[in-house]
Parts: C-alpha cells; structure tokens; sequence
C-alpha cells in the first residue's frame, strides 16, 4: 500500500481567514483512502484493481462515506488521516443510482466527523472548497459554476450535479464544503468546460450530499437501497450531434448478449425517439423493472435495426466485498 505525496499548488490552497468556519478543524475530517481489487472482478477491467481518491468521516462510530467507484468489488481498504494514522475498513455498501458508497473503519481515527449540510441550499456563484484527505496541501478554493443535469456514458443520471472551479487535480471521493463549513457533496469526475471559442478549462462534477439521506440507513441495514434497482442494459454511450451513439458494451452485459456494438446509434426505445442520453436513460427505466424486454431502434452502418435486449441488475454482476 503506498499513498500519494502530491500537493494542490499554493495559489489555489484554500486560506484560513477568507472563511467563517474552522477550515482546518473542517479539513481533518477528510481522509485519504486506497483499495484493491481482484482481477476477476467486473469492474476490473473499466476501473483498475488498485484504486485511491478521498473519504470524510461522518460518523463518530467511524463511519465513512466515499464514491463508490473507488471500493466497488474491493477485497480490501485502507484509509489514512491527516495525520498520518492508517486503519483498515470494510464496504458496506454502494447506491448505483447516486454514487455514493459508504465504508466501515476497523480501528480509530482519532478525528472529527464532518456535519451533513443541505445541498439544496448551494448555489452557483458559492464560494466552496473541495478538499483531498491531506488538510489544506490538498485542498482548492473553489466557487460554484452550475447546477444542472448531468448524464454519465455508463447509464448514470444526476438532476442537479454540482459543478466547481477550479478543478481539483485528484478529484474522486473530495469533500465538497459549503459556505456553512459543511459537507454538501463528494467529488466524482472531472470534466471540460467551454469558457470561449477554442478555449476550455478543467471543472469537477460532485454528487449532492442530499441524496445520501434518504437511502443512509437502508445501506447500513443492508448494504444497499431499499427501493428497486434501475434496469441496466451494460452498455457505456455518450451524446453526439443530437444522437446517442455507443462507445462500447460491459462484459456479462444484456447489451453484448444481444449484440449490441460499438457505433451503433439508437434511435428509440420501444417506438419512442431518442435523441440525447438522459431521455434515452429516462424512457429505459420508465419501461419496467429488472428483466423487461426493451425493442432498440438501432442505426448500424446505414442500415436500421431492431434489437431486443432484456434489462438486468447490475449488483447481481459485481462481486460482494469481503469484510473482516
């Protein structure tokens, strides 16, 4: 296990007295967190088998909340403080529809949990800080640029992402503190975003602390959501001149099994038009749980297709984590 000695250049370091809260109190409460993967995990080949970002504390009990991707199918987990004091956790349990995962520490952390805020409450023009597990070496003073719809290529949909800058240069897992010296959401990607003609700047996405609420205590009690998974399809698709078009298929996936390719365009679904990923998203769970029988328009090398493909669970495909 090795952690990062990389630091935020000092001009974008957040600075003590340009806020109203504790920043450093605030800080510690961020932690550094790695995994390891197996190589036959699903996720292996997308993700990597070692994997590291950032975690915070939640908790007293030792409670810590991370994005899922960064422990999704791990064998193991370490997370580190501030200080240097490194314990091992086990995952409870990850909600695909948000992107959260939360994880159990096995020994103690010796630092303050960070207070849940409102993330509702955030708006653009806030003076925010996304924050690395490291204190303020690894942190950057950011401002609010959107709130908005966001759809990710691997059937992923947010209403209201919120959206930073700068960005931070290690964004997985970063708390995102607001104006009140709370947690509001958690770094997931970083992205591009057009300032002016050919000119374009790096920007982080983080999921809103308020979805975690409403499902928080039905993944401890379970290790996940109590409400039914979104039928998925296994393919990773992205938004091209007014098409959706498929960059590629999973293994294991009901997309590969009725053979989808990459290329394809889809044109609707079930009869209805589709033109752009988060309605292509939307129309496929309005059609009916896991295992529903969805016809697919598909535009494949100038001729139009119809291709059936039978939606699954993609929890049943991942690997369980192991706990100690």
């Amino acid at each position: 296990m090795s952690f990062s000695d990389w630091k935020v250049p000092a001009a974008f370091q957040p600075k003590p007295d340009e806020y109203e809260f504790d920043l450093d109190g605030v800080l510690g409460s961020v932690l550094y967190i790695s995994s390891i993967v197996p190589e036959t995990a699903f996720s292996a080949a997308t993700l990597g088998t070692e994997r590291a970002g950032s975690a915070v504390l939640i908790r007293d009990n030792g409670l810590v909340l991370t994005v899922g991707y960064l422990v999704n199918e791990a064998d193991s987990v370490w997370l580190r403080t501030g200080e240097g004091k490194v314990v091992p956790a086990d995952v409870i349990g990850i909600d695909h529809t948000s992107g959260f995962a939360l994880v159990q520490a096995l020994g103690k952390l010796d630092c303050p949990p960070l207070r849940l805020g409102d993330s509702d409450m955030i708006q653009i023009g806030d003076d925010v800080v996304m924050a690395g597990g490291g204190g303020r070496l690894r942190a950057v003073a950011a401002h609010v640029v959107a709130r908005q719809q966001f759809a990710g290529y691997w059937e992923y949909l947010l209403e209201q992402a919120i959206f930073t800058s700068p960005s931070h240069p290690n964004w997985g897992g970063t708390a995102l503190i607001g104006p009140e010296g709370d947690l509001v959401g958690l770094g997931s990607l970083q992205l591009e975003q057009q300032r002016g003609k050919g000119i374009t700047e790096n920007i982080n996405m983080s999921i809103p602390i308020n979805l975690l609420k409403p499902v928080i205590e039905d993944i401890l009690a379970t290790g996940q959501p109590n409400q039914p998974p979104r039928p998925w399809l296994g393919l990773y698709a992205t938004d091209m001149d007014n098409k959706v078009v498929v960059m590629g298929v999973a293994d294991r996936g009901p997309a590969k099994a009725a053979n989808l390719q990459a290329g394809d365009v889809v044109l609707s679904v079930n009869g209805a038009p589709v033109v752009e990923l988060a309605g292509f998203y939307k129309k496929l769970w309005a059609l009916g749980p896991v295992g529903t029988k969805l016809q697919l328009g598909i535009l494949r090398n100038g001729r139009t297709l119809e291709i059936s493909v039978v939606s699954a669970d993609r929890n049943r495909i991942a690997q369980n984590p192991k706990l100690h």
